[in-house]
């Protein structure tokens, strides 16, 4: 066969195995693995000259011979191998092994008894599973396709389990972080609350919290991890747990987020720091807080004034030793506090030509405008706004905000 045709024919093998296992619903373990390798030889077997095959399982320092394929038989009795054996150690070294009876390295008292003759395998390795998969090979088959062939559905699979076991972790991440956010807004005095928390993917590094702290306290929290994704939401995780666990203990404020910042400073995770506000609200209305290096909130008085709400201290994470002062206002009926994280005001958008920023001015001029809606409509609001600005149909940074109203009696 010339150079020119095999390219040809493995063109169309590729496409035609790709095309074979995205057809067949990933499922863990090695039930796909099973699924995949008897319909390569339903599909192929002709084609290539495959007549059938085992699997071999992982179990400790052997491979055991768990099923036939396609007939699916279990094998009795039980066959274990070591993966010092000839074959099993070319396949771990070089992800695939092609024999043929009498090579050398071949036990025939072995190969007799599992009913192996010529066969070609390949090693199949992922988080979900350890296997092998040899296929019989009739004597008069083409060894450059079917060396082609499996070698394309060797990395087929993995990527397909690893792609199965990696959405099962993000997939429980995502439960674990929708678990740590407010259900429900909590009913506190005369006052209204509002948040949401929209990472851009599975998983994010915003977080907010409502913490009842005794029935005349309410603490508010928002935070910020730096980066998104996996790592960013496990790190949200630590930051939820130090500051329940902190205030749990009746620490004061400053202790608490002096506290929280040398659990983040000492995190095995990464070097990730992390931007948080944390305020306590009285039923009164008085309400204690401390920055740690996020963007600063706005207390928006019932005249519209906007004052920044920044003191505190640097980010948690980079200095273990960082010492924080405390801020504090007062709310009166009319006024409300807007909390949020950088991805609502860095999102870019067009402005006659011109890349900008949503900014903070147009989201003290939405919230202004919101005066009369509920914290609930004007965190729906708000969040709209900055999704009509964006120019990107895909946010570049999570996006949380939390709105605290204090109606006026009417």
């Amino acid at each position: 066969m010339s150079e020119a045709a095999r390219g040809s024919r493995h063109g169309s093998l590729l496409r035609q195995v790709e095309a074979l296992v995205a057809s067949i619903e990933s499922d863990e373990g090695s039930k796909s693995v099973y699924d995949i390798a008897s319909q390569v030889v339903q599909r192929f077997g002709e084609e290539l000259g495959l007549t059938g095959g085992r699997i071999y399982d992982r179990d400790g320092s052997d491979y055991v011979l768990t099923a036939t394929f396609p007939d699916g038989e279990r094998a009795l009795p039980e066959v274990r191998i070591p993966d010092t054996y000839g074959p099993i150690d070319i396949v771990l070294q070089h992800r695939f092994v092609y024999m043929q009876p009498g090579d050398p390295g071949l036990d025939p008292d072995l190969e007799a008894a599992i009913g192996a003759g010529e066969f070609a395998a390949i090693w199949v390795n992922s988080e979900v599973c350890d296997c092998i998969l040899a296929f019989d090979v009739a004597p008069d088959a083409e060894s450059d396709d079917i060396r082609f062939s499996l070698s394309i559905l060797r990395y087929s699979i993995n990527h397909r389990l690893r792609e199965t076991w990696l959405g099962g972790v993000l997939r429980e991440a995502r439960m674990i972080q929708t678990s740590i956010l407010p259900r429900r807004s909590p009913s506190y005095g005369e006052f209204d609350l509002a948040g949401q928390s929209r990472p851009i993917e599975v998983v994010g590094g915003d977080f907010y919290d409502f913490i009842p702290i005794t029935p005349k306290i309410l603490g508010l929290a928002i935070a910020d991890v730096t980066g998104h994704g996996l790592p960013a939401a496990l790190q949200t995780r630590d930051i939820y747990m130090g500051l329940r666990m902190g205030l749990s203990r009746d620490l004061k404020i400053i202790r608490t987020v002096e506290r929280l910042n040398r659990i983040v400073s000492r995190s095995t995770l990464t070097s990730r720091f992390v931007s948080m506000f944390y305020g306590e609200l009285e039923l009164n209305g008085l309400f204690i807080y401390v920055n740690a290096g996020h963007p600063a909130p706005f207390h928006i008085d019932r005249e519209g004034k906007a004052t920044a709400l920044s003191e505190g201290g640097p980010v948690l994470g980079p200095l273990p030793d960082a010492s924080y002062e405390r801020g504090m206002i007062r709310l009166a009926p009319g006024d409300c506090l807007v909390l949020y994280t950088d991805g609502m005001v860095e999102t870019e958008g067009e402005v006659d030509g011109v890349t900008e920023e949503y900014g903070v001015e147009r989201l003290l001029s939405k919230a202004r405008e919101c005066s009369s809606l509920s914290a609930a409509e004007t965190v729906d609001a708000i969040f709209r706004d900055v999704e009509e600005f964006a120019s990107a149909d895909r946010p570049a940074d999570d996006r949380t905000m939390v709105v605290l109203k204090y109606p006026e009696k009417s």
